[in-house]
């Protein structure tokens, strides 16, 4: 039953015209052959989501945790400890004043040890002294520092950075952040281009290579230049596994495999302080996380190429290979074969490959406007993802909330966003990717304006009427809103590689991953400037959200439909009506037919049962009954 369904909706989505009546130049291609057809036709044939390509799925999961190992290592490997100043410079009193010299003698004591002492985290001071005796802290020849993180040594502590060494530590940030998008764009367009098996051995080469050159770091600037390569490669690693996993998928299966992927590295996160804990010294954690990827260099004999990619670029001589080897692995008799898919596929033979560019998607219409529009959803998900964090760890509103330690601020992010992916599921199995998306981006927005809003008035009149739960209020509205971002983030990734055609999905989902870098990138670039225009910053992202909100509503349906192949095949998806139609025959396209009998032709009283209609009316009916 499902295998007929597959079919009727393949053919229902060939024989729709596309938006404006616009064609693709591929559209007279042979993409209506059976070859095209691979969750119709050509999957099924091969035993469907069978053992093999479940065994596959594993093999995709086993890296994401390591791969969340390496994605959320800043925490640990630049943590920011508390400093304290062991021995101060010798010509302090030269260079100060006696009343200054005096208040830094008393600034720097600690009642327990004797030793001078004071705190310094998120690359500034927040002890509550005044300008002058901060600047004077800083003023200090050797440093002991203490970690909460595990570790009993990371990069900050072992290089010193701090007070004016403090803005390396971003800078280290922004490396890993900033290759991870270089990477996504660079290996999207390879992975279309050569395929998804060579993109994946060749990261996961170099960044074996990479990785473990981190550890062997001399000084910060070495550390910053190998953290770029280092992410450029992760993401490499990252979108190939997400494309192969996609790709091998039935539509029935893509999201619910998909999201165990999002489990596996959120284990990642969660399993991490235990494996900082172990390893002790940051090098050795560094190279804990990268050393299991060398099992991953047995996948380039264990997994295959991407079937599906090769049927869309044409290359039938590799196809017809792996064809036989994933019937081998099911048992399948190739016997059977109603639809003469070995057939077709034996005259094909000696077409010659036809690969495309994600360059290509510019002269396409409704492609790239939906890619646009996630490329947007994602970047405004991750960016005032960090707004909400930044609010619920607000420095000033640690007295009256438990977000003051490393493993609660650490733990609470990482059960938000377990919590958000187990919501995520049955949204999207109610709603659909257009439903679930459009709810969460709503939510993520009322959570935003009511922050940026309702607290202010909360706390202007809370002196007036006793009213102390300001705090509160931004630490529940922070937690909704990451709960949100999160779901946002996750489901706009997975959105674009269903609607992106197979030849250039790597690039397309490659958009997305780098949107959503960029959004990610404000975190440590506000961070650097010590918080300065946050409230600026999470307006930007509040109005974000509305736009995206309109947005989301031009983008079509995609759950249990089969993926695009073709750039044909993705423009003819086009957006459905949220609620059901009325009637059967109202149009679902953006606009409707040129041709359409209730507008072009006169309206003839006999047709309609005695009733005769007005035009305006039957014009405003026309309009209302589309898509």
């Amino acid at each position: 039953m499902a295998v007929v369904q597959l079919d009727t909706g393949v053919e229902d989505r060939h024989q729709q015209q596309p938006e404006n009546g616009f064609v693709s130049p591929e559209s007279s291609s042979s993409s209506a052959g059976l070859l095209t057809r691979i969750d119709g036709a050509v999957l099924p044939f091969l035993g469907g989501f069978g053992k093999y390509q479940k065994q596959l799925i594993v093999l995709t999961w086993i890296p994401a945790i390591f791969i969340g190992f390496s994605q959320y290592s800043d925490n640990f490997l630049l943590a920011q400890p508390n400093n304290t100043c062991v021995q101060p410079p010798g010509n302090r009193t030269n260079v100060t004043s006696a009343g200054h010299a005096s208040l830094l003698d008393t600034s720097w004591r600690n009642s327990s040890s004797g030793r001078p002492a004071y705190v310094y985290a998120n690359g500034s001071y927040s002890s509550g002294r005044n300008d002058t005796v901060s600047s004077m802290q800083c003023w200090c020849s050797e440093w002991t520092f203490e970690l909460h993180t595990g570790l009993v040594q990371n990069v900050v502590t072992k290089w010193s950075l701090v007070c004016d060494s403090a803005w390396k530590v971003h800078i280290a940030k922004f490396s890993l952040l900033v290759g991870s998008i270089f990477g996504y764009l660079v290996f999207g367009i390879l992975a279309d281009w050569f395929g998804r098996h060579p993109v994946l051995i060749i990261s996961v080469l170099f960044m074996l290579v990479f990785g473990l050159t981190v550890a062997f770091s001399v000084n910060v600037p070495m550390f910053s230049t190998l953290r770029f390569f280092e992410g450029f490669c992760l993401a490499g690693i990252s979108l190939s596994l997400y494309v192969l996993r996609i790709e091998l998928c039935l539509p029935g299966w893509r999201f619910s495999m998909t999201m165990v992927a999002n489990f596996v590295v959120l284990g990642g996160q969660l399993l991490l302080p235990a494996v900082a804990y172990l390893c002790g010294d940051w090098q050795v954690l560094q190279a804990v996380i990268i050393c299991p990827l060398l099992l991953m260099l047995s996948y380039i004999w264990i997994f295959p190429e991407s079937l599906r990619w090769l049927l869309a670029t044409q290359q039938y001589g590799r196809s017809k290979w792996i064809m036989g080897h994933i019937t081998k692995k099911n048992r399948v008799n190739m016997e059977l074969d109603p639809d003469n898919i070995l057939t077709e596929l034996q005259r094909a033979l000696q077409k010659k490959p036809k690969k495309t560019c994600i360059v290509k998607m510019v002269g396409t219409r409704n492609l790239w406007k939906n890619i646009v529009v996630l490329c947007v959803n994602s970047l405004t998900g991750y960016g005032i993802h960090h707004c909400f964090a930044r609010s619920m760890m607000d420095p000033e509103a640690l007295e009256t909330t438990m977000f003051h330690n490393f493993y609660a601020d650490y733990y609470t992010m990482a059960g938000i966003a377990v919590t958000s992916c187990m919501a995520l599921c049955p949204a999207v199995g109610l709603m659909g990717r257009r439903g679930g998306l459009l709810m969460f981006m709503i939510i993520t927005a009322l959570a935003s304006l009511l922050q940026l809003g309702l607290l202010n008035l909360v706390g202007k009149y809370s002196g007036q009427l006793n009213i102390g739960m300001n705090n509160n209020f931004s630490v529940a509205f922070s937690i909704i809103g990451m709960f949100s971002s999160h779901a946002v983030s996750n489901l706009s990734i997975f959105f674009c590689a269903e609607i992106t055609p197979t030849v250039i999905r790597g690039g397309g989902l490659g958009l997305v991953l780098a949107s959503a870098g960029f959004g990610m990138l404000t975190a440590p670039i506000m961070e650097l400037h010590n918080q300065k225009g946050y409230f600026l910053h999470h307006i930007i992202f509040a109005c974000c959200t509305l736009i995206c909100i309109i947005c989301i509503l031009l983008l079509p349906e995609t759950r249990y439909q089969p993926l695009p192949e073709t750039l044909a095949d993705g423009e003819c998806y086009t957006r459905q009506p949220l609620l059901a139609p009325r009637r059967p025959g109202e149009q679902r396209l953006l606009l409707g037919h040129l041709k359409s009998p209730e507008i072009h032709q006169p309206l003839n009283p006999a047709s309609t049962n005695g009733k005769k209609k007005k035009p305006i009316a039957t014009i405003i009916a026309c309009v209302t009954g589309l898509g």
